[in-house]
């Protein structure tokens, strides 16, 4: 099954929720060890007869955690292409509202309205955090409802026949009943080395620099997220393709500069080397440059 086929949006799911097609899935740049986790995980799911036999379901939940622009969304994209399934995206702070027991009722449609075609699609809870905080004590109306809403959720993921994936940035406030509902849960940090130097080299592309030149960017980018590193590369491309045109020098150290001035990473985040170290931005200066598009040697270019 690819794209929408056998899947149809029902209103109670598009007042909350982006349907994304198979089709326009990206694969995520991963540590080995999410890699593998997710690889079993869709061998589990072909292997429901097996598993039975030894008294044993596959696991039809997910947790995945990390900070903002690790590749939350694009991984469970990823998962759902693999399956030939549209996601479901959720923002579920978009179910809040300050009308008392209408974010109960948004979650109550929404539920409803995707287990009526739980086996066509795959349902993406981002922003958990917002409806599954802890449980408090206290008489108060907000603190009631955000304790009737956790048990909600509690019996909607208990029959949940469909696969749910969920995502938070603040895993230390998911209420620990709804954590322990999901039968995996997955780390989603900062890429190391070997991952940065992917995803550097891919949102370079089409444009090539030496591997010296990518080895020290991957060096001085160190902690910063996919999110961030698409950023950098992208404007990268831009600033060399366009800076000619607003009279600016195209030299690796005065391109670089002006995207550290345009390209930050989050106040809470890692700050890699290249937004705090001069030795960075002087290393830089001296790198192989400038990036060649890499069209130029390939043989539909000829």
């Amino acid at each position: 099954m690819s794209g929408l086929q056998g899947f149809r949006p029902v209103r109670d799911i598009t007042d909350f929720a982006e349907v994304l097609k198979p089709e326009e899935a990206e694969p995520p740049i991963l540590s080995p060890a999410i890699r593998l986790a997710v690889r079993q995980w869709l061998v589990e799911l072909a292997a429901e007869e097996e598993l039975a036999s030894y008294g044993l379901k596959p696991r039809r939940t997910a947790m995945l955690s990390g900070p903002p622009g690790c590749g939350k969304t694009t991984l469970a994209h990823h998962f759902s292409a693999r399956l030939g399934l549209p996601l479901i995206l959720v923002n579920m702070a978009s179910l809040i509202t300050s009308f008392l027991g209408g974010t109960g009722q948004n979650v109550n449609k929404l539920f409803d309205a995707v287990r009526a075609q739980s086996q066509e699609c795959i349902l993406f809870l981002d922003e958990f955090d917002s409806v599954a905080s802890k449980r408090v004590s206290g008489a108060r109306n907000a603190d009631n409802e955000r304790n009737s809403i956790v048990i909600s959720l509690l019996q909607k993921i208990d029959t949940f026949p469909g696969i749910m994936i969920a995502a938070t940035n603040r895993s230390d406030d998911i209420d620990p009943a709804i954590w322990r509902r999901f039968g995996m849960q997955l780390e989603i940090l900062e890429p190391d080395a070997d991952a940065r130097f992917a995803i550097l080299t891919r949102y370079l592309a089409p444009m090539t620099l030496p591997e010296e030149s990518m080895e020290l960017l991957t060096e001085v980018t160190a902690g910063a997220s996919p999110a961030v590193l698409r950023q950098l590369m992208e404007g990268l491309k831009r600033d060399v393709i366009l800076a000619p045109r607003y009279g600016q020098p195209v030299e690796a150290k005065a391109v670089l500069s002006r995207l550290v001035a345009s390209v930050r990473p989050h106040a809470e985040a890692v700050m890699p080397p290249l937004w705090t170290e001069t030795w960075a931005m002087e290393s830089i200066a001296k790198m192989p440059w400038p990036p060649v598009d890499g069209r130029e040697d390939s043989p539909e270019a000829s």
